[in-house]
């Protein structure tokens, strides 16, 4: 019997989404990643047109995944918004501030480097980046009404400094091998959305 195809595709992405997190996208060949996924070499064109559409796919993949993982911590019961969004960036730092491989964030991770490889995935990075900054915006907005946070600005502005920020601390502290960006990122974060210092 033969595997299920989308099982299949799942496994492929699955696999190239954890080594590329490590490697980048353009050190990593398309051998590596069916050799871990036990898929045979000659499927891979049955269930992607080239490497660019592959790169493509595997970005709105990776940003499906985290958008449902966002929307549960923005949903979780007996917190107010506020404390919602605190433990959203309270995640980002414990999975981006580890220095291997699991759980990196691919926007930071592949966003410099496929930016200008490909069209197709910079899209797709523009197009997964926006969705979360509106899902914050609609967090932010949603705290305002609670009165559990405030913001000077308006709420997608708000969520886009915010987003913007955490992606900047997320690579310096790749540079500087220290939670310092981070600290300073939660700190900023929460001056700007005028919540107490803990």
């Amino acid at each position: 019997m033969s595997a299920d195809p989308t099982n299949v595709r799942h496994k492929i992405l699955e696999t190239a989404q954890r080594i590329m997190g490590s490697k980048g996208f353009s050190a990593v060949g398309l051998n590596e990643i069916l050799i871990a996924a036990s898929v045979p070499k000659g499927s891979f064109y049955h269930y992607f047109s080239s490497k660019d559409a592959f790169g493509e796919a595997l970005l709105k993949h990776y940003f499906d995944n985290y958008l449902t993982e966002l929307d549960e911590t923005l949903n979780q019961p007996g917190l107010n918004m506020a404390q919602r969004l605190m433990v959203y960036w309270q995640h980002w730092q414990d999975t981006q501030g580890r220095f291997d491989f699991q759980g990196k964030c691919l926007a930071v991770k592949l966003g410099a480097e496929v930016a200008d490889l490909s069209e197709a995935m910079r899209l797709a990075l523009k197009s997964g980046t926006a969705r979360i900054i509106d899902r914050l915006a609609g967090a932010i907005e949603a705290g305002i009404a609670e009165g559990s946070l405030s913001a000077d600005d308006d709420p997608h502005r708000t969520a886009q400094t915010l987003y913007h920020m955490w992606l900047g601390a997320s690579l310096m502290a790749k540079i500087t091998r220290s939670a310092e960006p981070f600290e300073a990122a939660t700190a900023l974060t929460r001056q700007l959305l005028h919540l107490p210092e803990r």
